[in-house]
């Protein structure tokens, strides 16, 4: 039964009016760590917060620039994700290559069967047998034990990723590119890669947002202010007597910022490439 238009138009309606709620709700607490970025210390200790800012100040965004060494953060924030990104995804492209293409042998199911388990078991059970071994490797207060520690939680999901994406792309063409002499490698990098950009691009997006938001490990990996990461420098600014929320919320502004930048501009092939190999055809 066809709906007449008036009710075609009320649940349109509805629908923006329900999304745009929901938009609302997800929004209000960035929303609110910007407005307390800018407001005068006075002003965030008051005993009745508002949104409204009478006098807003940038000085929590100077003594974050210039009073800190949050720059230093980021730049070891931003090496270890592109690091980790990297690693994950040369990684992924062949995992996910040899599960898509060679699932009929045992060990290849078992494989993904290890991964897929691997998944369930939480970070923290893991945070102190990976110290240990970070320790006897002699890699603690380096870039390297938290690449490692990364790249080790991310690669199961990138993987998967770049399977189902694997899994869309027809076998013909890989048969048509082994009958002018092409090469596995050659393949991969000749035939697919070029065709799975979307699936590239939200495999490397999550591999970056999970390095750059991580806290448990680079809090406990990483003691020197030298190659401390961005998320447990922020929580330097809560003191044992003290915290200074307007700098704590100027600094999270600051590295939001940057995903939200590449959110925009790449949220078309990051929608492609999460719906890649949901639908088969």
């Amino acid at each position: 039964m066809l709906m007449s238009r008036r009710k075609q138009r009320f649940f349109k309606l509805l629908t923006y009016a329900v999304l745009l709620g929901f938009s609302v709700y997800c929004l209000l607490p960035f929303l609110w760590m910007f407005v307390t970025s800018i407001k005068p210390t006075d002003q965030i200790r008051t005993l009745n917060p508002s949104f409204w800012v009478d006098k807003p100040t940038w000085k929590h965004f100077d003594n974050v620039l210039n009073g800190s060494a949050f720059l230093t953060f980021f730049k070891n924030s931003l090496f270890v994700a592109l690091a980790t990104t990297v690693a994950s995804l040369i990684i992924s492209i062949f995992a996910g290559y040899a599960l898509s293409r060679y699932v009929r042998f045992k060990g290849v199911k078992l494989f993904s069967v290890a991964m897929l388990l691997s998944q369930m078991i939480p970070g923290v059970l893991l945070l102190i047998p990976l110290y240990l071994v970070m320790k006897n490797l002699s890699l603690i207060n380096t870039y390297a034990s938290l690449i490692l520690a990364y790249t080790t939680f991310t690669v199961p999901l990138c993987t998967f990723m770049m399977k189902s994406f694997f899994d869309t792309i027809a076998y013909e063409m890989e048969e048509s590119a082994e009958i002018d002499g092409c090469s596995r490698i050659g393949i991969i990098f000749r035939i697919l890669l070029p065709v799975s950009l979307p699936s590239l691009v939200a495999t490397s997006l999550f591999a970056f947002l999970n390095a750059w938001n991580e806290f448990m490990f680079g809090f406990v990996f990483i003691n020197d202010e030298a190659h401390r990461t961005l998320t447990p420098g922020i929580s330097l600014f809560k003191g044992l007597y003290q915290t200074d929320w307007g700098s704590m919320m100027a600094a999270s502004v600051l590295s939001v910022l940057p995903i939200v930048i590449i959110f925009v501009f790449l949220q078309r092939f990051l929608i492609e490439g999460m719906t890649a190999g949901s639908v088969k055809g």
